[in-house]
């Protein structure tokens, strides 16, 4: 890595961590506000990815019928539609939102829904491997919001995930804060370019 490249990095985690020192107060006071105005849950937040975060899903939605539901990227409606009409959960009460393209996007895509609709409390559901890192990013993006989470983590077999997962995406959900961007717009971007060259090939410059 050449020094330019490091002292760079260097002064960015600094930046960061200075731009998030606010926010150690800012994010529990709003979360403790939340937590005495709100002390149930207003809906259900799930995180997309896997068939049985949906199931368990629709069982929770069947023990709490004033609730809503929110999924952020999941299945498709035809697939979401059968599992809630098994579990006798009217669909009406689902809102699928498919914006989200990973873990930090699943929350800022929806966070504002949440908000403008007064809900300070939700149920968080997803797989227990991804729930310290679902835990961390919605500590921040909800809690920035005044919205807290009950944790509800769906039993798998998976490993846990590695906390340097945890630790970027809790930089990205901080940058997010400040700037309104997650940086999923720049890893799409590459995806698309690398597709693009699997398929057409590489471009003029390139080949030069």
């Amino acid at each position: 890595m050449s020094r330019r490249r490091y002292r760079f990095r260097k002064y960015l985690r600094l930046g960061l961590l200075i731009l998030s020192l606010p926010m150690f107060g800012f994010i529990p006071a709003r979360l403790m506000i939340a937590t005495i105005q709100a002390p149930a849950p207003q809906a259900i937040l799930t995180l997309g990815g896997a068939r049985q975060r949906e199931a368990f899903t629709a069982e929770l939605a069947k023990n709490h019928a004033d609730l809503d539901v929110w999924i952020s990227s999941g299945l498709s409606q035809k697939d979401a539609q059968r599992i809630f009409s098994e579990a006798g959960v009217d669909f009406h009460r689902v809102h699928q939102d498919r914006v989200a393209t990973d873990t930090v996007t699943n929350f800022t895509s929806i966070v504002d829904r949440l908000q403008q609709r007064n809900i300070q409390h939700v149920y968080l559901v997803t797989s227990d491997f991804h729930m310290p890192r679902a835990e961390a990013i919605a500590t921040v993006i909800l809690g920035s919001r005044g919205i807290r989470f009950t944790p509800m983590p769906v039993p798998s077999q998976e490993e846990s995930e590695s906390p340097l997962r945890i630790v970027r995406d809790i930089g990205r959900s901080i940058v997010w804060i400040f700037t309104g961007q997650t940086g999923a717009e720049l890893r799409t971007g590459r995806a698309t370019y690398k597709l693009n060259n699997q398929i057409f090939g590489q471009n003029e410059r390139q080949r030069r």
